[in-house]
């Protein structure tokens, strides 16, 4: 089957890759003409373990390729994709459906006979009806489809969420167009995986509600770990506890900073937007999105306590920027908030990431770029873990004590435990929704 993959950022290309893997033709299109030939040169864009591989593997078996040419990709396509980004509308806290009425009247005035046109995108329900007006007033004799056909990629495992999926959606309003999808995701229902296909309003609902209702474990969570804090209990066991209960599940549990990221922040913020405009305030959407400012805030005033009430003077080592491990995304990210505190505070701010420096020497200006932890740590007066990173799972911390100005350990991923600080020689030592210390003479000692 021939698929046009309309947009080449992480859902596109991901997405494009992995079908043509499945063994459709598939082109992938964008109108970023360095994109498309960094791609045709065989260079990822993004970080995404094991996508380069396999789109190498794909362009070489020629059924993967790239084009700035809509027309052309469209020109005799089955199904067309629209893969292109629905960020947050300023002002309004709605999505930004401007890229995706675009590509649906470019695709109308480029296609001429049957073609199901695809939103791949997040967008919010009653998009799809909107793309069909659209496609209709651009296009009125073209026989077309729409179908709704949200992802659910975690990224880091993209590849492995999309080849052997939880399940995938397809909202349709045809038995045609319900055929054609069935015939793109033909080798998931050989192996049978869970293929939900229903009306368009709920594919799009269940997006949002599967998002925001992640978020809001994630966010529960984070305001369980600061009670914790103050009555001694220990966020870990307690979400141990609450995960072996097969109602609740373990998932997602895990206090820290602060979700971020490319999907929870602007589709909770576009969830509670339309509740606003049915009539129906989503009390828990909304207050999600607030408690998640505020544990951020949080994260700055332990740093803060740890330095004594003042950043300033104080050199600190970041280790880990991008929102989650395995990716280079940065958007929305806690050290998007953390580290401009320390900068502004009056901090030398040094940061270690293993893929986070592209995005981040533009959106952390005013910090120094280390290659290495130890580098990192070396006469600092504390250290921050930001993102669980393998890297940062099994620091000698010992060696890490030793070369700091003054030992402290701001662990806001729980990945160490209080113990594990104070053997190694840290005189200070927080972490979240658990027990930390402060030494008295912390502010004094130097280490080395």
């Amino acid at each position: 089957m021939k698929i046009a993959m309309i947009g080449t950022g992480y859902v596109g290309l991901v997405s494009g890759v992995c079908f043509s893997d499945f063994g459709h033709d598939v082109v992938c299109v964008d109108k970023d003409p360095d994109k498309i030939e960094k791609l045709e040169r065989g260079e990822v864009p993004i970080f995404e373990p094991g996508l380069e591989t396999l789109l190498e593997k794909n362009v070489e078996a020629g059924r993967l390729s790239f084009t700035g040419d809509l027309a052309q990709a469209v020109r005799g396509a089955e199904a067309v994709f629209i893969a292109v980004g629905t960020p947050t509308r300023r002002g309004d806290g709605h999505a930004d459906l401007g890229y995706v009425m675009a590509a649906a009247e470019e695709i109308a005035r480029a296609a001429s006979e049957y073609v199901v046109i695809v939103t791949k995108s997040t967008v919010p329900v009653g998009t799809n009806r909107q793309v069909k007006q659209a496609v209709k007033k651009a296009n009125p004799d073209l026989d077309f489809d729409v179908a709704s056909n949200p992802e659910f990629l975690r990224e880091g495992a993209a590849i492995e969420d999309f080849m052997k999926p939880d399940r995938v959606v397809v909202g349709v309003q045809t038995d045609r167009a319900a055929e054609v999808m069935a015939e793109i995701y033909r080798p998931l229902y050989l192996r049978e995986f869970p293929i939900m296909t229903t009306d368009l309003e709920s594919a799009e609902m269940i997006k949002y509600a599967a998002n925001a209702f992640l978020a809001t474990k994630i966010t529960f969570i984070n305001e369980i770990a600061a009670l914790c804090e103050r009555t001694g209990a220990d966020v870990k066991q307690v979400a141990r506890g609450m995960g072996l209960d097969g109602r609740i599940g373990n998932k997602f549990l895990h206090a820290g900073p602060g979700y971020g990221g490319s999907c929870f922040p602007k589709d909770t913020r576009a969830l509670a937007r339309t509740g606003q405009e049915h009539g129906v305030p989503l009390h828990i959407t909304e207050s999600v999105i607030a408690v998640n400012e505020q544990v951020k805030r949080r994260m700055t005033d332990k740093l803060l306590d740890l330095c004594g009430g003042s950043f300033n003077g104080k050199t600190v080592g970041v280790l880990g920027v991008t929102f989650k491990p395995n990716t280079d995304d940065m958007r929305e990210a806690p050290s998007l908030s953390i580290v401009p505190a320390l900068v502004g505070g009056g901090a030398k701010v040094r940061v270690c990431d293993p893929q986070g420096r592209r995005e981040g020497e533009n959106l952390l200006p005013g910090v120094n770029w280390m290659d290495d932890p130890y580098k990192c740590a070396h006469k600092a007066d504390l250290l921050v873990i930001l993102t669980e990173w393998n890297e940062f799972r099994a620091l000698d911390l010992k060696r890490i004590a030793r070369k700091m100005a003054t030992a402290r350990l701001a662990d806001l991923r729980n990945i160490y435990t209080a113990r594990d600080a104070k053997r190694a020689g840290f005189l200070a030592y927080e972490s979240i929704g658990r027990a930390g210390y402060i030494a008295p003479d912390a502010d004094e000692a130097e280490t080395g």
